[in-house]
């Protein structure tokens, strides 16, 4: 900055030149005269003196300003200009915060609370913010989804909303989906394509997670995207593979059931896998229930599942049993037992006369009828009392194969023809073994009969029925039949085929629609 400084004298007869000097240095004024050859000295009276005095400045660029003093009887004035002015601090402090109040007044206008958003930077106007609020329309939210998550009004519309819709829908994600997506995970619009969201999809391809399979994993667990790649994710996946879940399996369970990702491992998997164990079920056989039927995890615990087997118990069913009700009926885990129960039992009594410890062994060999409607019930009853069987009959036929009240009916009536007409047998045998009804007529009842027939073997229906076909074959080599085995009773699970080697291909379990022109 360069100051340029006047010293005014009365009587100007006399001029101060200063040549242009280097901009580091000063020197003493010289006088020249404008009326006179010399002057001796600067003590005469009413004579002016004009005085340039260059002083430094650091740039030639800069605007220079110009400092005017007036010396009167001593005193001094000082006076700035400048080609323009920029605000103070203050002053754009000031503003800022104007802008900020007719945005909340706005916001306040339309229904949404902005107490959430203070420090939140925002829109400067509110025209900017009327267009992020009319695009989260578009998509679908409303007043009450922004003002769940407030957070969202933060996001630039063209710096961080159409960016991460864009990358959702080359992913496959339908535009179906997209408000429920956005409504579960609004901080996806918070998200950077490169740094978040695309390392995320990476991993669970990484995973076996079949590209297709992708956006419904993201579609049905958006949560995900907000995952650490080194953390839950990660100790969730190498538990499981740890316990015996097949790695080959990894895929396809996590697609069906991608909620396992966000699970920690000391507090909900590991405690529900050594619970199970605890009943009785092999740690094998339990990474094989997770295989088939991952949502299981998702049963709280100490909520639903605790209670869920204390209940059972109280309804006669045996502790020794609890381990093939829960492996035949995985579900019955995470049903609410409290108001199930009760019901089905007085229902069952209503049509069957049974006692509550019958109830508890029909729930032992079909655990799914604390689920079954009343309605198909009470016609396979009836069908079978159309059949010819007493009241009696037809409770020991349920309690020994409640099954028959679930099989499908136009199956039931043929078998039933069949073995009226041309196995010639008493209404008895099926009393005694009302399995019969679950083997199929032209798979295994036709065939053995006939063979039986041909050899003129008499047998119960249990040996005829109850085994594999090799098995049945050796029987058909025997010159007489074994007492032992024609008391063989009606079937039962087998815990064992859970841990049996699995030797099937493992793939996508998702048969619903899909139309990659609903991508968003």
């Amino acid at each position: 900055m360069k100051v340029i400084s006047y010293n005014r004298i009365i009587n100007p007869s006399f001029l101060l030149i200063n040549h242009e000097l280097p901009s580091n240095t000063f020197h003493r004024p010289r006088l020249i005269s404008t009326s006179a050859p010399s002057i001796s000295s600067f003590n005469m009276k009413k004579k002016d003196l004009m005085m340039r005095f260059p002083c430094c400045f650091t740039t030639r660029a800069a605007l220079s300003s110009s400092v005017k003093t007036d010396t009167y009887s001593g005193s001094k004035k000082q006076k700035s200009s400048s080609f323009y002015t920029h605000p103070s601090l203050l002053e754009m402090k000031n503003e800022k915060a104007a802008n900020r109040v007719r945005v909340y007044e706005f916001l306040r206008g339309i229904g949404i609370v902005p107490d959430e958003l203070d420090g939140l930077e925002l829109p400067v106007t509110v025209e900017v913010m009327r267009e992020r609020v009319d695009f989260l329309h578009k998509l679908g939210l409303t007043i009450e989804d922004i003002n769940n998550y407030p957070l969202v009004l933060g996001c630039s519309v063209k710096k961080n909303m159409i960016p991460v819709l864009d990358y959702l829908g080359k992913l496959g994600v339908r535009k179906s989906t997209l408000t429920d997506f956005l409504r579960r995970y609004p901080q996806v619009l918070h998200a950077s394509v490169v740094v978040d969201l695309a390392p995320v999809v990476k991993y669970l391809q990484g995973m076996d997670i079949k590209p297709n399979d992708i956006p419904r994993v993201l579609e049905k667990y958006p949560e995900v995207l907000g995952f650490k790649l080194e953390g839950t994710m990660s100790t969730s996946v190498a538990y499981l593979v740890g316990i015996g879940v097949a790695r080959r399996e990894i895929g396809g369970l996590l697609t069906r059931y991608p909620e396992i990702l966000g699970m920690r491992v000391g507090r909900v998997i590991k405690p529900f896998v050594e619970y199970l164990e605890v009943l009785g079920i092999p740690r094998l056989a339990v990474a094989r229930l997770i295989e088939k039927h991952p949502h299981i995890l998702g049963f709280g615990l100490q909520e639903r599942v605790k209670p869920n087997i204390q209940s059972l118990l109280q309804f006669h069913v045996r502790e020794a049993t609890l381990p093939s009700v829960i492996a035949q009926y995985p579900e019955i885990l995470g049903i609410d037992m409290e108001a199930k129960l009760p019901s089905q039992q007085e229902f069952l009594n209503s049509i069957i006369e049974s006692t509550r410890e019958d109830f508890g062994r029909v729930i032992e060999k079909m655990p799914q009828i604390i689920s079954l409607s009343k309605a198909p019930v009470v016609k396979h009853v009836d069908f079978l009392k159309g059949c010819g069987f007493s009241s009696k009959q037809v409770r020991e036929m349920v309690v020994g194969c409640p099954q028959v009240l679930a099989l499908n009916l136009d199956i039931m009536k043929q078998s039933f023809e069949y073995f009226k007409t041309t196995m010639a047998r008493p209404l008895e045998d099926l009393v005694a073994f009302p399995a019969f009804f679950t083997y199929g007529l032209e798979s295994t009842i036709k065939p053995r009969h006939k063979k039986i027939a041909e050899k003129g073997l008499k047998c119960s229906l249990a040996w005829l029925l109850n085994c594999s076909d090799e098995k049945f074959d050796q029987r058909m080599s025997y010159d007489i039949i074994d007492m032992e085995e024609m008391e063989v009773g009606e079937s039962s699970f087998d815990m064992n085929t859970l841990l049996e080697p699995r030797n099937d291909e493992s793939a996508s379990d998702y048969d619903d629609d899909y139309s990659e022109d609903d991508n968003v």
